[in-house]
Parts: structure tokens; C-alpha cells; sequence
């Protein structure tokens, strides 16, 4: 008597990426602005404002009944390199006058941490946006090169976010 089965033999493909070293994809960048740290930070909390900035996001919003404090999750539209997409995040810190970050992808699951550390230095503020990848997702490359170009895309982004943030509070007229 013969017996057939059905198992598959195949082993399950690799993730090419598995045990990289997430440290390298990092970064900060960071710039004086003319305004208090509590100033920026209400304008850094309310997500709508970043597409006022931000070269790569734009139609960015919280979902209704949502705010400015940990476990809010909002959504925004990304582009680079022709491409655009949709994210949603959740803030895992809200601490007015000194920090903002939130999580790409949410707390629990999250691929992308975004920070803002907001310090007082003379009459404004020295604004630092730090980005670092939490773990590797093939939405985001297959290969150390693609999120290392992905990382430098986003760091330049945010240097540009920064400048244009800079920018935008010195033509307000004051209060």
C-alpha cells in the first residue's frame, strides 16, 4: 500500500535583510528658528501644517476626534521619485515645548520613527528632526543600498522641511 502526500518542500524565502544592522539608517538634522519652543511645537503637532514645509508630504491630518497626544493616529500623502502613497502614523510622544514623534506604521508595528526636540537657545529655538528605521519592510527596498538611499532621500527631505519651516515662521508677521 501506497501512501501520497501533499507537503511542500520548498523553504520559505528569505528575507534578504534579516539581521541587518538598523543603526546606519538614521539620522538628524537640525536648525534655529525665531520662535519659542512652545510656539513650534503647536505648529509642529498640528500635522495639517507639514505639507506647508515638507518638499515629500503633503494632505496630512489627523483622523477626526484626534489630536496632538500619544496614541492619536493620523495619515498623510508621501511622494519620491514620481511615486506617491499613503501612511499612517500614531504619536508616541507628546510633550508641548519639548518633543513630538510619532511612529509610521503605528506604535506596535511601526517601520519609521519620525522625532521633533525642540530647545530653547536665545530668543527661538534650535529645532532637531530625527528619522531612524525600526525595522526593515521590503515596502521600503529590498537591499542595505535601497534604504540607504531611502534614508539620504528623507534626510535631505527633512533638511528642507527645516529651511522651509525656518523660513516660513520669519515672514509671519508678529503677534
Amino acid at each position: 500500500m501506497s501512501t501520497t502526500t501533499s507537503e511542500n518542500t520548498y523553504p520559505a524565502p528569505r528575507n534578504p535583510l534579516a539581521g541587518l544592522d538598523l543603526a546606519p539608517f538614521t539620522f538628524n538634522r537640525r536648525h534655529w528658528v525665531d520662535l519659542t519652543p512652545d510656539s513650534v511645537y503647536h505648529l509642529i503637532s498640528d500635522v495639517s501644517l507639514i505639507g506647508t514645509w515638507s518638499p515629500s508630504a503633503s494632505a496630512v491630518s489627523y483622523e477626526p476626534g484626534e489630536g496632538p497626544w500619544v496614541g492619536a493616529r493620523f495619515s498623510g500623502r508621501n511622494r519620491r521619485d514620481g511615486s506617491e502613497w499613503v501612511t499612517h502614523s500614531e504619536v508616541v510622544q507628546a510633550d508641548p515645548g519639548s518633543a513630538f514623534a510619532f511612529v509610521v506604521g503605528g506604535a506596535e508595528q511601526g517601520i519609521v520613527r519620525w522625532a521633533w526636540h525642540l530647545d530653547e537657545q536665545g530668543a527661538g529655538t534650535i529645532v532637531q528632526q530625527t528619522w531612524r528605521l525600526l525595522r526593515t519592510d521590503p515596502v521600503l527596498g529590498d537591499t542595505p543600498e535601497d534604504l540607504l538611499a531611502l534614508r539620504d532621500h528623507m534626510a535631505n527631505s527633512a533638511e528642507a522641511t527645516l529651511l522651509s519651516l525656518a523660513e516660513w515662521i520669519a515672514g509671519r508677521p508678529t503677534q
